[in-house]
């Protein structure tokens, strides 16, 4: 199959492009820069040199193509960043491949973060993403339609830790800001959990999306259902030898800065009804396995900094699909984002 790929040289986008090429599939990815075509062609890959605005070269390849996987989104965390205009891209894009592929029974795969759900409520592929005034993330919402346009699409809904060698997003942050406090904190019993999956294990569900999986599937990308935050503070404060300490919510925010909301997540999820149907397994370590073989501890940490607590992150290209808890007490407070440079993907 030749399958064309936006976010090729992200953090998953690049792991989904490799699964392709040792499956044998024909790969041809987004590329915006020189230095994006080469890591293209470098993994193997032909390159479509445009970006996720050009949804006139966006239509063309994905008609050149017998299949889309689509995993760049722009993001931008800075003071400056524009989530509407960003989610805009993203809808104008998903638009121009899914009007490309029309009629023709092809498929085409969306990356996506999980939805809100009512609290206590694990998050199965029943529970569909809506329109969120928090966040104006339309992926899965621009998607799905297309199934009734004869083109066999499905969303796969990313987790907020997707995890693996190389990983700059959620949990470096959190090992940055242990660092530079001296302490790794959760709040309150930590007991609230993040979900979790290897990118490795995620680009296998994007290879199974695009092979087999029906128009309008749900898929959820979870390997770890839920791993409790007090886990991975005692993990990440017994690799940096730095005490293990509870705060409340009020230090929570002196302590996190910008990060309290990403360090208050609770989002149970479930993956059954995707490994039943399709065959998925994670085989990949979990999140507090992967964080024991040590290389979150080794990677210099150049792609922030810290400040006074406060994540200050510069066009981090760092979150194909996540929840930010703006009131994990209520529903609809949860935004749903996915990230990249210039739509390079995670």
């Amino acid at each position: 199959m030749r399958v064309f790929v936006t976010g090729a040289t992200g953090f998953i986008g690049s792991a989904v492009v490799r699964e392709l090429l040792s499956a044998g599939h024909q790969v041809t990815g987004l590329a915006r820069s020189d230095k994006a075509a080469a890591a293209v062609e470098a993994a193997g890959a032909q390159v479509f040199r445009g970006s996720l605005e050009d949804t006139g070269g966006l239509a063309a390849a994905a008609a050149a193509a017998d299949g889309v996987i689509h995993t760049g989104y722009i993001h931008d965390f800075s003071a400056t960043g524009n989530p509407a205009a960003a989610a805009a891209v993203d809808g104008a894009a998903i638009a121009a491949v899914g009007e490309a592929l029309g009629g023709t029974g092809k498929p085409f795969v969306v990356a996506s973060g999980l939805p809100a759900a009512e609290p206590g409520q694990v998050v199965t592929e029943d529970v569909a993403a809506t329109e969120n005034p928090h966040w104006p993330r339309v992926s899965e919402l621009a998607a799905v339609p297309f199934a009734g346009r004869n083109v066999r699409v499905s969303v796969v809904r990313l987790p907020p830790s997707v995890h693996g060698e190389g990983d700059y997003a959620f949990v470096p942050a959190l090992i940055g800001i242990a660092r530079a406090k001296g302490l790794s904190a959760y709040v309150g019993d930590g007991r609230n959990v993040w979900p979790a999956v290897h990118r490795v294990d995620a680009a296998r569900l994007f290879r199974i999306a695009v092979e087999r999986v029906p128009a309008g599937t749900l898929l959820n990308a979870i390997g770890d259902e839920g791993v409790p935050f007090r886990d991975i503070a005692e993990t990440i404060g017994r690799h940096l030898d730095v005490p293990v300490k509870s705060i409340t919510a009020e230090e929570s925010a002196r302590h996190f800065g910008t990060f309290a909301a990403f360090a208050a997540f609770d989002v149970p999820a479930s993956s059954a009804r995707t490994r039943e149907r399709f065959g998925w397994r994670p085989v990949e370590p979990g999140l507090i396995a992967d964080l024991d073989q040590g290389h979150y501890f080794t990677v210099p940490d150049h792609r922030r900094s810290l400040a006074d607590g406060d994540l200050v992150s510069i066009r981090l290209p760092a979150l194909t699909g996540f929840l930010i808890p703006v009131s994990p007490s209520r529903r609809g407070c949860w935004r749903s984002s996915a990230a990249s440079t210039r739509g390079t993907g995670r």
